[in-house]
C-alpha cells in the first residue's frame, strides 16, 4: 500500500470544483493549508496563490502547479429548462456521454444533473458528435424554472469523487493538475525545513485550461531566475496506445522530464543530478516546439525565463476518470525538494557559459 504524507488535502483538492475562470473555492483551501509554513502568501489579479519561502534570496526559483479544471460552461437554456453548453478546456465529448454532472449555478447555489444520451433502443449517438448535440437534465419542467438556479456563463463539472485503486493508484476527474497545485504545496512544506540558499516561490495558478494566463501573471509578477512547471503528461501503459508514435511512458516509473526546444537543459542536468541522489527512475517525453503547460508563458515573460517541465504521468487525460501513481507523486515531491535544498544560488542557467 502506497500513501502520501496529507493525503486528505490532495483529496479535499480534488473534490472541490475548480473550473478554469473560477478557482476561488480551492485557492482558499490551498492558501488556508501552505500559510502553516510559508514565510508569506501571495495572491494577484489573475487569481494566482503564491507561497513564498526565503523571499529575500536574489535567485528566485518559481514552481508552478495549476489548480482549474475542465468544465463545461452553460450557453442555451431551452424552453423546457434542458441546458445546452460549450467546452471550458478540452472536454471529450465522448467521455461526456450520460455522465453526472454538478452545475455551479449563481447566487452560491449547486444543482446535479446528468448529460442526456438517447437510448440505443432509439438509435443511441451515431457518427462524429461534439459537445453542441449534447444537453444537460437537471430535472427542470420549464426555462423559467431553472433560471432560478442558472444563467448563461455558469459552469458545470462533472460529478465525481476520488478513490484509490489497489491502494496504489487514484482516480477521478482534474488530476489535471490540481495534483500539480498539491504537489507544489508539499514541496514548500519540506522545504520550510531546510536552510536554503534560494528563494522559491510555489504557485498554485489559474487558467491553464484555457488561456495559461495565470502562469504569465505569476512570472511577470515575480521576475524569477528560472520556473519548473509541474504538470501532468500522458502515459501509454494502457491497451489501444501507439507507443511508437507516443511514447513509452508508464505508471510507478518515476516523475517525467521534457525535452525540447522550450527546456532550459542545465535545468534538467539539476533535475537529473537530484534524481541520482536519491536513486529515483525518470522517465522522458519530446516537447519539440511547444510544451502545452504553464512553462510556455513562464518563459517569455520579462527578460525570458529558463524553464523545465516536471510531469506527473496520467492515465485517460481530459475524461472523468484520471488516474495517476501515489508512488509517482512522492518521487516527484522528492525530487523537487533533493534539487532545490541542495542549489548554491549561484547556478548558470546560460547554455554557453559552463
Amino acid at each position: 500500500m502506497t500513501r502520501l504524507d496529507n493525503q486528505e488535502f490532495l483529496l479535499e483538492l480534488l473534490q472541490t470544483p475548480s473550473p478554469s475562470s473560477m478557482e476561488m473555492a480551492i485557492q482558499k483551501k490551498w492558501m488556508q493549508y501552505v500559510e502553516a509554513f510559508a514565510d508569506d502568501i501571495i495572491t494577484d489579479n489573475a487569481g494566482n496563490a503564491i507561497a513564498v519561502l526565503n523571499k529575500d534570496a536574489e535567485f528566485k526559483v518559481l514552481l508552478a502547479g495549476h489548480c482549474d479544471e475542465i468544465a463545461l460552461v452553460i450557453n442555451r437554456i431551452d424552453e423546457n429548462g434542458f441546458l445546452f453548453f460549450d467546452k471550458m478546456g478540452g472536454i471529450n465529448p465522448k467521455a461526456a456521454v450520460g455522465m453526472r454532472v454538478k452545475v455551479l449555478g449563481y447566487n452560491n447555489k449547486e444543482l446535479p444533473g446528468v448529460i442526456g444520451v438517447n437510448a440505443q433502443h432509439h438509435g443511441g449517438i451515431k457518427g462524429d458528435f461534439d459537445v453542441a448535440d449534447l444537453f444537460i437534465d437537471c430535472g427542470a419542467k420549464t426555462k423559467a424554472e431553472i433560471e432560478q438556479y442558472v444563467q448563461i456563463g455558469d459552469l458545470a463539472v462533472y460529478d465525481r469523487r476520488p478513490e484509490l485503486l489497489m491502494e496504489r493508484y487514484l482516480s477521478g476527474r482534474g488530476l489535471d493538475n490540481r495534483t500539480g497545485a498539491f504537489i507544489v504545496a508539499e514541496v514548500i512544506r519540506k522545504l520550510a525545513k531546510k536552510k536554503l540558499q534560494v528563494g522559491v516561490y510555489a504557485a498554485s495558478t489559474v487558467n491553464e485550461e484555457t488561456n495559461m494566463g495565470g502562469a504569465y501573471f505569476a512570472a511577470a509578477g515575480i521576475c524569477p531566475t528560472m520556473a519548473i512547471a509541474c504538470d501532468v503528461t500522458f502515459a501509454t501503459d494502457y491497451p489501444t496506445v501507439n507507443r511508437n508514435k507516443y511514447g513509452d511512458i508508464k505508471l510507478e516509473h518515476g516523475p517525467v522530464l521534457a525535452k525540447g526546444a522550450p527546456i532550459n537543459r542545465k535545468i534538467n542536468t539539476l533535475l537529473e543530478s537530484a534524481a541520482k541522489k536519491l536513486n529515483l527512475e525518470l522517465q522522458y517525453e519530446l516537447t519539440p516546439r511547444m510544451t502545452g503547460t504553464d512553462a510556455d508563458k513562464m518563459r517569455l515573460t520579462g527578460q525570458g525565463v529558463p524553464v523545465g517541465l516536471v510531469s506527473l504521468p496520467l492515465r485517460y487525460m481530459h475524461s472523468p476518470v484520471e488516474t495517476v501513481s501515489l508512488k509517482d507523486i512522492n518521487e516527484e515531491i522528492d525530487l523537487l525538494v533533493e534539487m532545490i535544498s541542495t542549489m548554491t544560488g549561484k547556478e548558470c542557467l546560460n547554455p554557453l557559459q559552463d
